[in-house]
Formats: C-alpha cells, structure tokens, sequence
C-alpha cells in the first residue's frame, strides 16, 4: 500500500495476554484494562475472566494474576509490541531489573496478531510458549476456543485440553 493511497492498514484481531504477581495485582490488571479501553490506536473487544496461577519460575514468589484481552488494530505488530512496553512501564515495570519468569508488576503479551507468523530477534508470533502454559490457555479458552493457531492448526480449545503443564490454576471471575 503507497503512503498516498489513503488507505488505513486493515484492523487486526490481537490477543493479549495480561499478568501480575509484585504489588496489588489485580488492581493493576483492572486498571490496565481501563486504559485500553480509552486508547486510541486499540478497539478492545473482549476480556476473559481473571485467574490466579501459580507460578512458574525461579524461587518462591507470589502467585499471578493473569487474563486475556481481544483487540482490534491497525498498529503493525512490531509497534504494538513497543505500546505494550510503555504500558508495562507506567505500571512500574522496569525490565533491565528482572530476572527471567521472575516477579514482575505488569506482564503483557502479544499472543496472536491475526494469523500472523513473525520470527525475528524482536517479536515472535504467534507467542513461542502459549501452548504449553495452561496459565494462557485457560483464559484464552474462555474468550476464543475456537481461535486456530496459525502454525499447528489446532484451536485453542484442542491446546488446552492437551497441555501437559500441571501448574495450578484457579478462576476468580
């Protein structure tokens, strides 16, 4: 599409997934959620319930909080993920911090950008480890069972029932 075209880039169906474990986490994904819903470059269509989940991870740490939020934009993955970023970043995250799956206040994912599949140093879509964390699936399940993952073809119904990860999780509503 040329720059003098006129034409907006088609609007994308984007699954986000939302977590915290450091501070008063469920305020802080509450508070996320009205922040999209009054963003300008984001359409947000439909949030899953929020579940607790035992973490996965080095040492003890409390446990997560975490959800899933549907999009609509016309943001191109790559900058979308940099919004997710600063949103993390006026929660208090600060990423040059913390260690690998440790605690953090905000977590945001990029899951699903369409059917998109991007595999470069920054960005990996669809998410490289969805599949295997019943923390995601659980609350993508409850909001898009029927979502086919681009690259086995399986819904995210099919992913669920077959995840081997045992980690607890429990549905708050």
């Amino acid at each position: 599409m040329s720059p003098d075209s006129g034409l907006l880039p088609a609007m994308a169906m984007v699954w986000l997934g939302v977590g915290s474990n450091r501070g008063s986490s469920l305020a802080t994904c509450r508070r996320l959620s009205a922040r999209l819903l009054v963003h300008p470059h984001l359409k947000p269509l439909v949030f899953s319930s929020w579940y607790r989940s035992e973490p996965i991870g080095p040492g003890r740490q409390p446990w997560y909080i975490n959800g899933v939020i549907g999009v609509r934009s016309r943001l191109p993955p790559q900058t979308l993920l940099r919004l997710l970023h600063r949103l993390e970043a006026a929660s208090g995250r600060r990423r040059c911090q913390e260690k690998r799956w440790g605690p953090r206040r905000l977590d945001l994912d990029l899951l699903f950008y369409g059917q998109r599949i991007i595999h470069n140093r920054i960005l990996q879509l669809p998410h490289p480890r969805l599949h295997r964390r019943r923390f995601v699936l659980h609350p993508l399940a409850e909001v898009a069972a029927d979502w086919r993952h681009p690259q086995c073809g399986k819904t995210v119904d099919t992913l669920l029932k077959e995840v081997d990860d045992t980690a607890r999780v429990v549905f708050l509503g």
